[in-house]
């Protein structure tokens, strides 16, 4: 497994790109996603959003593996689609994006050279238009301890990049907090004080 790096990119927002070719209109668009599930409710408003677009063609990449990423070229020649908007995707170096491409045909054949500019060119104009951020991943983790040690885990919280998210506060306290994982070895052995 590849460990995440400290810190990756991704977009802020949607944006959008086009291109046009003897007819034929490449609507791209490029989304921030989470998960498959983010991709998934993506997709299905695109092609309810475009129900008489011939393909829509896409790529997504999530996470830092190989088996992160996929394309598809929803019945365009193997190859011409959903390869470029993925090889647009590796050269911005961006993680957790979705760029689709909604094609309505023209009525002249573009040929697979024709397409795979056409595919390519439009995601690229996407993401181009796309704020790039940085984004640093986090650690979510569930801390348990005694009221008495309250007021210890606060001064070890306003020393650390700890974010508190949910805290339940009785004789046994409940924390959900999050921090960088860069921080994760400093954290913790803050944290071993409070033995937790």
């Amino acid at each position: 497994m590849i460990n995440p790096p400290n810190a990756y990119i991704s977009i802020k927002q949607s944006s959008d790109g086009i291109y046009k070719d003897k007819g034929s209109k490449f609507i791209a668009k490029a989304f921030p996603v989470k998960d498959l599930a983010d991709i998934k409710n993506t997709l299905g408003l695109l092609k309810s959003e475009h129900p008489k677009a011939r393909h829509i063609c896409y790529a997504y990449r999530l996470g830092f593996e190989p088996e992160e990423t996929k394309s598809h070229d929803d019945g365009e020649p193997a190859g011409s689609a959903g390869k470029p908007i993925q090889n647009a995707i590796f050269s911005s170096n961006v993680h957790f994006v979705l760029v689709a491409v909604v094609r309505y045909f023209g009525g002249t054949l573009l040929g697979v050279p024709g397409l795979i500019q056409a595919y390519k060119e439009a995601s690229a104009h996407a993401l181009n238009q796309a704020e790039m951020i940085t984004v640093e991943p986090e650690i979510y983790q569930q801390i348990t301890f005694t009221y008495e040690q309250l007021n210890a885990f606060m001064k070890i919280s306003k020393k650390q990049p700890i974010k508190i998210v949910h805290a339940k506060i009785d004789n046994l306290c409940i924390f959900d907090i999050s921090y960088p994982i860069r921080a994760q070895q400093e954290v913790g052995l803050a944290l071993e004080i409070l033995k937790i």
